[in-house]
């Protein structure tokens, strides 16, 4: 073989990298049992911010870096939130009241339910037909796009400016998503933008428990604030007159106001800490005790460490395990009383830096000071911001630009208020409060503080949108509880871990016991590889990734039965160990080449095409494919040269009494044959055609579009007494109740009811009004509703998902599903013909390959309510089609390989009998790859869980069809289109 060194440089460095980012797993691990072993919140924080693995590595950052466990898995929450185009248009109009733009939008919100093109497209051909005559720019030029659109612009650079602002809008509204998941605290998010669906957001959120304080998180506006604020010296005083009050049980005392150096001695007996300066930097920490009985003495003190004079707007500072107690003290009615009514206090968004110690959060005082309580300047008059470096220190901070209202306004604030701090706000929390040093015109200023520069990147980028340019809504959600995920891990590693060993059995049985093992230990290396690249990528494991993984060491079988197989013809034929050997690995690579390139086609296509579970599949299945593609072809190789070069496996056997003569000497007329088999697919794709009609196809929510909702009842439940509670409760409306797996504990409930709603409220009361029903039936026994909602409670049934999907999110899939497989079977095609330089072989493929798909879907009719389990059309079905195609090619490029192979070794040979010749010589390939697949797939189908079981039963058909219609359909038709006549003979 050559290029030895190559194949041993890449081994050693895929086997480093690998180990490498595998051992971070291994270490959070570590970190989160020695964590775990301390009691105090903070304390396990504290333990976990000093890691620093491999002297490098922060805890965080081998969180990040570690294989983690998907939605499906770890249970959470999965949302698609939509930007509304037509309302971000309306903004950029002012909400100007002219009937041709008033009709022209509503035309286009209409248009744009029916149609691919984009909302704007549909907008302005919508104007220039209700508005003759008249220009874009009439209607944007408008203060908010001053500078960008004026009266003479013309239409296209108006429409530039309109998607350059509707993605500017997308984009910041990512940003302000992005903020908030971070602050609720999520543990690896992932949080993207959905190609092609302008305005789409998908967040996963892994361990989410509350879903409805998230669904008011994401749906709510983020609001930039600026405000005037108080001094400190001013406020202190109040807060200790509040704390008096508190230590007295609430009671008035005679002194009204405490003097500032005197608040400031009663809290330096114990002080928690203390501001930074070059004298001391130390802090003091108190004993529990101790503290306990300071709290006594100053309830609100003990915690709230004052800041002294001079600290503008900063008054305390506390540590963030205690601000949940301060905010129920200076938000209680007492503090009502003793407070200032224009005072608002808010913390700060990190961290302080003006004190030595962790997670040690500021609190400042905010001035009201108009009636309606809002703040004197908001984020809608910021029109740019941008980060940079400061000239005189180096620091990053952030530079904004206002517009021409907002920079009089900026202009009036600032002079109101020289020699004090205005506050920056964002969602309630004070991102920077800079001291005002004089009056700044012109609408430009700057903002520094305690940032990185990935800080100041994100302000800059939301102080850019201030306020989300449009409501977001939850067009998408499920909600997976924990102990599904649990389950689904455990289903998943037994039927990994079967069908594993299975294969290893298989390979030993087939192909006898050293070249079984080498087989065995190079899937093996395959899975090692295919864990640490997939970690490289800080990809999530989903179940449909552990999905892909199994079947990638299904079809890795494949390259080593190619192998094998040419090894026992070339050994039949009377050539040595190494001329056979040799000969095998050199006349398989073509076949095995072909197959595997044909297979990651369809992966990419998968990639592209699919979201969520079916990109978390194709992109185990594409690193499966090329891991075992080295693996196979070359480290095996390099393996059996390296023992023969040592005189040793030179007897090597590659068979097993029972495989030694199986599918040899095997001469079935497949061609001859081909009326009758064209006559069974004809009458197939008549049943398939006339279910389709009858039956229908289960269409799941993907496609529907509406309300899903699947509940886990304590006693058995028919699906027909549901139904029947659904229709009462939802009157008008389309419902279906489906059983989930065999014990009729598990129903899934669909409704369309009130679907075009984008009213938050409707959620909460489509599952109020189940909850209902189903407890009037006697179906469900828990108290609340609340409980009803809440997955970790399934005593007494509740709703352990529900998944909510829009009419538009519905095209997009059907649309995007019946692409991705036209371009599967073209990308095929062209790459069959650019191989195989014979148009014959494309034509012959390609209509095989859309019987397959027809075959699966046309069962997915016939079957549905016959088998165990849902049989329902979604996007993992569509996956699963496209992975069909790319198996089932994989056995048609082995067969008119070997073709094309006789072809040239026998040219003057008939063509019927080359064709019969080379399918008979590739049928104990195709039996034992197969076999070995199909093994993968029943361990799948039987243990993977029922959230896997309608893909591994799509599969399983694709397999045992795919391998038929390579011999009975593809041959015959690619021989028959070659202009060819075939005769019913024996060959």
């Amino acid at each position: 073989m050559q290029n030895k060194g190559i194949v041993i440089c890449t081994a050693v460095l895929l086997t480093l990298a690998s180990i490498f980012y595998l051992s971070f797993s291994v270490a959070t691990h570590h970190y989160d049992t020695e964590a775990a072993k301390l009691k105090d919140p903070i304390a396990q924080q504290d333990y976990k911010d000093s890691v620093k693995y491999l002297g490098i590595y922060s805890y965080q950052k081998c969180l990040e870096t570690q294989i983690g466990l998907g939605l499906d898995l770890k249970g959470g929450m999965n949302v698609i939130l939509e930007i509304s185009v037509p309302d971000v248009v309306e903004m950029l109009a002012d909400h100007k009241t002219d009937a041709g733009f008033t009709k022209s939008i509503k035309e286009a919100r209409v248009e744009e339910e029916h149609s691919q093109s984009d909302f704007i497209s549909l907008f302005i051909k919508a104007y220039k037909k209700n508005a003759p005559g008249h220009r874009l720019a009439e209607i944007f030029a408008t203060q908010q796009l001053q500078g960008k659109v004026n009266p003479q612009s013309s239409d296209s650079e108006v429409e530039k400016v309109l998607r350059a602002e509707v993605k500017s809008a997308i984009d910041n509204s990512f940003n302000v998503v992005r903020t908030r998941i971070d602050k609720f605290g999520v543990v690896q998010p992932n949080i993207q933008k959905l190609e092609g669906q302008d305005g789409r957001i998908m967040v996963e959120m892994p361990g989410i428990r509350e879903p409805e304080r998230m669904r008011k998180l994401l749906q709510g506006s983020a609001n930039l604030e600026f405000w005037e604020t108080y001094n400190s010296e001013e406020i202190i005083p109040y807060l200790s007159q509040l704390d008096t009050r508190l230590a007295n049980g609430g009671a008035d005392t005679t002194q009204v106001k405490a003097d500032t150096a005197q608040v400031a001695a009663k809290t330096a007996e114990q002080p928690k800490f203390k501001l930074n300066n070059k004298a001391d930097k130390t802090i003091k920490e108190n004993t529990e005790a101790q503290m306990e009985a300071a709290k006594k003495q100053h309830p609100l003190l003990a915690m709230l460490q004052t800041s002294g004079q001079n600290s503008l707007s900063l008054v305390a500072f506390a540590s963030v395990r205690d601000t949940a107690a301060i905010n129920k003290i200076i938000y209680s009615a007492l503090a009502k009383q003793v407070l200032p009514s224009d005072l608002k206090l808010l913390w700060s968004a990190k961290p302080s830096d003006l004190v030595k110690g962790k997670n040690i959060y500021e609190l400042h005082a905010l001035k009201v000071t108009s009636a309606s309580g809002r703040a004197p300047l908001e984020g809608d008059v910021v029109t740019d911001a941008k980060d940079q470096f400061n000239n005189l220190t180096g620091s990053p901070e952030v530079s904004m630009s206002m517009n021409s209202e907002g920079a009089r306004r900026w202009a009036a604030l600032t002079k109101a208020n020289v020699g004090k701090a205005i506050a920056i706000v964002l969602d309630g929390v004070v991102y920077s409060a800079p001291r005002v040093n004089g009056e700044i015109d012109g609408g430009q200023s700057s903002i520094s503080g305690n940032f990185t520069i990935e800080d100041t990147k994100d302000l800059a980028n939301t102080l850019k949108s201030g306020r989300m340019p449009a409501p977001a809504r939850i067009v998408q959600e499920e909600v997976v509880g924990p102990t599904l995920g649990a389950q689904s891990i455990e289903q998943g590693v037994v039927s990994f871990a079967i069908a594993f060993v299975l294969l290893m059995v298989y390979m030993v049985v087939m192909y006898n016991l050293i070249p079984g093992m080498m087989a065995n230990i190079a899937l093996i290396v395959n899975l090692f590889f295919t864990l640490g690249i997939l970690t490289s990528f800080q990809a999530a494991l989903t179940m449909s990734g552990i999905a892909g993984m199994v079947l990638s060491l299904g079809t890795a079988v494949d390259a080593n039965v190619l192998i094998y197989e040419r090894i026992k013809e070339e050994l039949r034929a009377g050539l040595g160990m190494r001329q056979a050997l040799k000969a095998g690995y050199d006349n398989a690579f073509s076949a095995i080449f072909d197959s595997n390139l044909t297979s990651i086609i369809t992966g990419v296509i998968l990639y592209v095409f699919g979201t969520g579970p079916i990109r978390g599949f194709a992109t185990t299945l594409i690193i499966g494919i090329v891991c075992s593609f080295f693996t196979a072809v070359f480290l095996t190789r390099l393996v059996y040269e390296y023992q023969l070069n040592k005189d040793r496996w030179t007897k090597l056997k590659f068979h097993t009494p029972l495989s030694e003569n199986l599918m040899q000497n095997v001469h079935f007329p497949f061609m001859g044959v081909y009326k009758t088999s064209f006559g069974i697919v004809v009458i197939m794709t008549i049943v398939f055609i006339a279910s389709f009609f009858v039956r229908g196809i289960g269409k799941s929510i993907d496609f529907t579009g509406g309300r899903n909702y699947v509940v886990q009842f304590e006693n058995p439940v028919q699906p027909e007494e549901v139904r029947g509670v659904l229709a009462k409760t939802f009157p008008g409306c389309t419902t279906s109740a489906l059983a989930l797996g065999t014990d009729n504990r598990t129903i899934r409930m669909s409704t369309n009811y009130k679907i075009e709603s984008n009213s938050p409220t409707v959620d909460d009361e489509a599952e109020t009004m189940l909850y209902n029903a189903l407890k009037a039936d006697g179906l469900v026994s828990q108290k609340s509703v609340s409980d009803f909602k809440n997955p970790d409670i399934r005593q007494g049934g509740s709703i352990i998902s529900s998944t909510k999907v829009g009419p538009s999110v519905a095209k997009d899939i059907t649309y995007g599903a019946i692409i991705s497989v036209l371009f599967a079977l073209i990308a095929i095609f062209v790459y069959i013909l650019i191989r195989f330089r014979n148009v014959a072989f494309s034509v012959g493929s390609t209509i095989a390959l859309a019987f397959d798909a027809l075959v699966v879907i046309g069962l997915f009719s016939l079957l549905q309510g016959v088998v165990p389990f849902s049989l329902e059309i979604d996007q993992t079905f569509i996956g699963a089609i496209l992975t069909v195609i790319g198996y089932s090619i994989n056995d048609k490029v082995v067969v008119f390989d070997r073709i094309r192979e006789n072809l040239k070794l026998h040219p003057k040979q008939d063509y019927q009998t080359v064709f019969n010749d080379s399918i008979n010589q590739t049928l104990a390939r195709t039996i034992n790859t197969s076999s070995t697949t199909l093994l993968v797939l029943l361990c799948i189908l039987f243990l993977g869980g029922e959230s896997i079981q309608p893909f591994a039963f799509a599969m399983a058909l694709g397999v045992v069809f795919g391998t038929l219609s390579s011999i009975f359909i593809a041959s015959p038709i690619a021989y028959l289109t070659m202009g060819k006549k075939i005769e019913e003979k024996v060959a």
